[in-house]
């Protein structure tokens, strides 16, 4: 198996977990008629992320490689503040925080197909890099924006703004992706962006029906 399928499979596997998380949050809030976030939610989330890193580092792409390792760290936040990380066990937990530092030791280290030195020389020409790092920040300040909010009122939860940014740095994203022809990255944000948007209107819906009351 070539670096690339190697990558590509390790990258669909990724956003294959990313788009069951976002199916489960779609189903069980059409069930409740407003936006639900489970802690499963936040699991497969941190586990995609660990998957998305690897591909990042594969892809010699910094875009995904730094947004992925911030989004790591506010996934085991958010489990946290819900009080489930604790639940996951003494060994889970070891190798959640160690994983990724290990990976990138190796990565530092190189290897053929697998290294600092790839990433730092890739090819990707400077406006898409700039393209993607602008999407890729905006998709991160959703993230950003969720935890202060979350802090302050000292649970997890997912407001209205958080959908807005998350549409916003999708479409941003889909548009590098498709520049880099990245099957990956579209076929996440393409499913992506229709549950961002019918997220908005649920919370809408329920702020609406709330003023109303």
């Amino acid at each position: 198996m070539s670096g690339q399928t190697f990558a590509l499979l390790i990258g669909l596997v990724s956003q294959l977990l990313f788009s069951s998380r976002i199916v489960l949050q779609w189903i069980q809030s059409e069930r409740a008629r407003r936006v639900l976030v489970p802690a499963l939610f936040w699991k497969i989330s941190l586990v995609s992320s660990f998957l998305m890193i690897l591909y990042g580092m594969l892809r010699h792409d910094p875009i995904i490689l730094g947004a992925q390792l911030l989004s790591y760290a506010i996934y085991i936040r958010n489990l946290q503040l819900l009080g489930q990380w604790q639940t996951l066990g003494r060994w889970f937990r070891a190798a959640a925080y160690s994983f990724p530092l290990l990976m990138i030791a190796w990565f530092i280290v190189g290897t053929a197909h697998f290294s600092l030195r790839a990433l730092l020389h890739s090819a990707i020409p400077g406006g898409w890099l700039v393209l993607g790092a602008v999407g890729q920040t905006v998709f991160l300040l959703r993230f950003v924006y969720q935890w202060v909010h979350s802090e302050r009122r000292g649970e997890s939860v997912l407001p209205l703004g958080f959908w807005v940014v998350s549409l916003l740095g999708s479409g941003l994203i889909l548009i590098y992706a498709m520049l880099r022809l990245d099957a990956v990255l579209i076929i996440g944000n393409v499913f992506g962006t229709v549950v961002y948007g019918r997220n908005i209107l649920l919370l809408r819906r329920e702020q609406e029906q709330g003023a109303t009351l």
